[in-house]
C-alpha cells in the first residue's frame, strides 16, 4: 500500500503563490511517478502535472504551464506543488496521486484546499 498526505492548501488572493507538500510512504511507493490532480467545485478531478521519480522528468497540463512547478525530493519522499500567479479559477481541492490507473491514479491523498480570491 502507498500512503500519501498533502499539506499547504490555504486562500490567497489572485497573483499570489503557495507551495503543496505530498508526502509518500508504503513499501511499494519506491519509484512510482507521482501527480498532481484539482477539481473545482461541481466538476469532474483534472490532471495538473506528474513527475517521473526515477529521472525528474516532469508534465504539465497546458492550463497551468510556466506557472506551476513540480518537483521532489527524494531524500523525504515529497512531491512539491509550487503554484505561482495564480487565478481564480485554480480554485479547487488538489490531490497528490502515485502510479498510473488509465489516465487516472492508483493512489490518493485526502487532499487539500486552495482558494484563489479575484
Amino acid at each position: 500500500q502507498v500512503q500519501l498526505v498533502e499539506s499547504g492548501g490555504g486562500l490567497v488572493q489572485a497573483g499570489g503563490s503557495l507551495r503543496l507538500s505530498c508526502a509518500a510512504s508504503g513499501r511499494t511507493f519506491s519509484g512510482l511517478p507521482m501527480h498532481w490532480f484539482r477539481q473545482a467545485p461541481g466538476k469532474e478531478r483534472k490532471f495538473v502535472a506528474t513527475i517521473n521519480w526515477s529521472d525528474g522528468s516532469t508534465y504539465y497540463a497546458d492550463s497551468v504551464k510556466g506557472r506551476f512547478t513540480i518537483s521532489r525530493d527524494a531524500a523525504k519522499n515529497t512531491v512539491y506543488l509550487q503554484m505561482n500567479s495564480l487565478k481564480p479559477e485554480d480554485t479547487g481541492v488538489y490531490y497528490c496521486g502515485a502510479g498510473w490507473s488509465g489516465s487516472s491514479s492508483s493512489y490518493w491523498g485526502q487532499g487539500t484546499q486552495v482558494t484563489v480570491s479575484s
